[in-house]
């Protein structure tokens, strides 16, 4: 990759000082601006991990919940046949 002042140096002989010095100004502006959608877009990602986690830990509290709330509601009914019969 070539780096800045050397690309400095290739532009002026070329555009001028100038221009060169605008040009490369706007590049880096571009990269920088480049960069950082590039951790904005990372973030993002961690972001959709983490709530892919909580996802996965709040659909199995709520299986938990259903299948102790099916047993709780078994033993009531067995418990109200029971003193039916009797």
């Amino acid at each position: 990759m070539v780096k800045t002042l050397e690309l400095y140096d290739m532009l002026k002989g070329k555009l001028g000082e100038a221009e060169s010095k605008a040009l490369l100004s706007i590049i880096e502006e571009t990269s920088d601006a480049v960069k950082h959608l590039e951790q904005k877009e990372l973030a993002t990602k961690n972001d959709i991990k983490d709530l892919e986690v909580k996802l996965a830990e709040t659909k199995a509290d709520l299986i938990r919940w259903v299948v102790g709330a099916g047993f709780l509601q078994t033993a009531l009914i067995c418990a109200l046949l029971l003193r039916l019969i009797k």
